[in-house]
């Protein structure tokens, strides 16, 4: 279903065209004004109660476990996906004889602690390079065999919306026991995603994208099976079973609290940031992530019509998620054509060699045509 322009919802200056979600979201009305209350409140720090510290966290968890169709009690909440990715790495096991496999020009915070693991134990890290017609299920697929210790990729490449195969790489990477690490940064608020299909070992995205919350706060899923017995990064007070006992947090405790809970980030309750992506998780959620992507997608194909009537490269639709697309060009182009944009109030990106275009409900027609006689 294509959802009607959200514009009003969102303070975005009339001259401003902004197509540039995938770097950060504008906050909507409603999470800013959901921020500015928290702040309000924390100017009065006895007005916070002690389930203050837990409540609005388990609501935020609970939001998020909906978006990609998992269970609350598999949700940590971090401050980055660097973080997660860190914990992922912490804990699955690797030998020298391993493979971990990425892709080419993967994004950094889900390659350098995989390339700290490869130190650490001897494992090898291949580097899937980027097919000619940008289609990376069957590229990973061949580079999955019994040597494979972990599958470590995002759902989409971040330089230009091309698409992965969660579903087939999962099932390949399982038949060689094998973990699978995901980062969904560009993909989770806007591209429908179910866990519970997909099975991996971690799954982390961003807040601020897509997910249209404040900086600084971040998503974990975790299987079951690290819920038990697995390794948090830091071991902070909260993280403990019945922490929520202040007069109790001088008698220490081995026991983690339920579920994924344990590698919850050391000061998660986080009194303004929780509150604001709370209320971006309810947009979402209210709006359907399915319907956003239907929308977006009808926005890049527009798009991407122009460009090719134009005489440029771009992605081709069976291989790209609808809510990006990249456009080629020359890399001795970008910086003038940068600043050509900027001067127009265009926003985009320039990631590689791709224009890399990311819109939002927030925008409209008017924004589409200016790009277009833009391209």
């Amino acid at each position: 279903m294509i959802i009607a322009n959200q514009k009003p919802l969102f303070s975005i200056p009339a001259d401003v065209t902004f197509l540039n979600c995938a770097n950060m979201s504008p906050l909507s009305n409603s999470v800013h004004l959901a921020g500015v209350e928290a702040i309000d409140k924390c100017r009065s720090p006895w007005e916070i109660k002690s389930e203050d510290w837990f409540n609005p966290g388990e609501e935020l968890r609970a939001l998020f476990a909906r978006i990609i169709s998992a269970d609350a009690e598999n949700i940590a909440l971090i401050p980055s996906v660097s973080y997660g990715i860190a914990i992922a790495a912490r804990n699955i096991s690797l030998r020298k004889s391993q493979k971990i496999i990425v892709i080419e020009q993967q994004y950094p915070s889900n390659y350098y602690a995989w390339h700290e693991r490869s130190k650490e134990s001897g494992a090898e890290i291949v580097v899937v390079e980027r097919p000619q017609d940008n289609n990376w299920t069957p590229a990973i697929l061949d580079a999955i065999d019994d040597r494979t210790g972990v599958v470590a990729i995002p759902n989409c490449h971040w330089t230009d919306g091309s698409l992965i195969d969660l579903e087939k790489i999962s099932k390949a990477a399982r038949n060689v026991n094998a973990g699978l690490v995901v980062d969904a940064s560009q993909s989770v608020g806007a591209y429908p995603l179910d866990v519970n299909t997909i099975r991996p070992d971690f799954l982390v995205t961003v807040g601020y994208k897509w997910l249209m919350g404040p900086y600084g706060l971040g998503y974990l899923y975790a299987d079951r099976k690290y819920c038990a017995d697995g390794m948090p990064l830091e071991f902070s007070w909260l993280n403990k079973k019945g922490s929520e006992d202040f007069a109790g947090l001088v008698a220490y405790r081995d026991e983690y609290r339920a579920g994924a809970r344990r590698f919850d980030s050391g000061e998660y309750p986080s009194f303004i940031k929780i509150p604001m992506a709370i209320s971006a998780l309810n947009q979402i959620l209210k709006w359907g992530v399915e319907n956003i992507q239907d929308s977006l997608s009808a926005m890049t194909e527009q798009i991407i019509e122009k460009a090719h009537q134009s005489g440029y490269e771009t992605t081709n639709r069976k291989y790209r998620a609808g809510h990006m697309a990249g456009v080629k060009f020359p890399g001795d182009r970008i910086v003038s054509l940068s600043k050509k944009l900027s001067d127009s109030r265009i926003y985009i990106s320039w990631r590689g060699t791709s224009m890399r275009i990311s819109p939002h409900l927030y925008n409209d027609a008017n924004d589409m045509n200016r790009l277009c006689e833009f391209l």
